[in-house]
Parts: C-alpha cells; sequence; structure tokens
C-alpha cells in the first residue's frame, strides 16, 4: 500500500485547513520552489502565527513583503555583485526568489522585521466581533415565573 504524506501542501497555508485550496495551489508550483529560501511557520499564540525566513546575505533593500486578496507574497531581490568576484566555491546561494501564502480569512500581517539574518512576519487572526461567538442568555417569560412562585 502506498502513503502520502501531505504536510509540505500544509506548509503553504497558515490559518486555516482548506485541503481542496492546498491542493490547487500545490499543483501550480514545482517541487524547487518549495526549496528556497527555507522557512518556518510558528503558532506564536492562540491568534498569532509568525513565518520565519533564512534570508542572509538580503539587506532590507533588497526583500519585499505585499499583502493582496489574502496572499502573502514575500520576494528576494539580489543586487548585482561586481565582474570582478572570482569563486573558488561558492555554497552560499543568492538568488532571487518569490514566495506565495494563502492566507485564511481575518488573517492580517501585523508586522515584519530582520534580524540575525532572518525575517520574521508576523500573521494576527482578528475576527470581526460581529462573527465572533457569542453567548446569548435565557430568560424565563413572566407566565412561566408565576407558575413556579405559585407551586
Amino acid at each position: 500500500m502506498r502513503s502520502f504524506d501531505l504536510s509540505p501542501l500544509f506548509r503553504a497555508s497558515v490559518g486555516f485547513d482548506n485541503l481542496a485550496r492546498v491542493f490547487d495551489a500545490a499543483t501550480r508550483l514545482d517541487d524547487s520552489h518549495f526549496s528556497y529560501p527555507p522557512y518556518n511557520i510558528a503558532k506564536a499564540g492562540e491568534d498569532a502565527y509568525r513565518i520565519t525566513f533564512a534570508v542572509a546575505g538580503f539587506g532590507e533593500n533588497e526583500l519585499d513583503v505585499n499583502v493582496e486578496n489574502n496572499t502573502l507574497t514575500v520576494r528576494g531581490k539580489v543586487a548585482p555583485e561586481g565582474e570582478d568576484t572570482a569563486y573558488l566555491y561558492r555554497g552560499i546561494a543568492g538568488r532571487s526568489f518569490e514566495r506565495k501564502f494563502e492566507l485564511a480569512n481575518h488573517i492580517q500581517v501585523s508586522g515584519a522585521r530582520i534580524e540575525k539574518g532572518l525575517l520574521h512576519i508576523d500573521l494576527k487572526r482578528e475576527v470581526p466581533e460581529a462573527l465572533k461567538p457569542r453567548k446569548v442568555a435565557i430568560t424565563a417569560t413572566k407566565e412561566q415565573t408565576t407558575l413556579a412562585h405559585a407551586a
């Protein structure tokens, strides 16, 4: 019997478990798209998430974080190096990249910062008050309370 590891599919979604949407997004991308740059998605609180990218060698002006139509896009564009650099060995990847994440409804990007070669993007779930569950008080009618006191 063949088993399928679906964990790579869940890396591209934050804040929801809509499997059909994740499958659709995964079929549009090739395997090499998932390899650079490496990143983590962590739950930072009950309604908070953090995506952390390893972007060593990129400066603030070479990174772009954009949110449009519930899609978080992170781009890195490498500044061209001088022609006089001759590498004997090049093990540090220095290529441009673009990563897209489908965000669930009510997930907002609350900030981004770069620290020690890591780009941290903080996300927060902000559900409007009208959509939050609320408790409805149960009250007895006047007729029922009168009958209860008479008994």
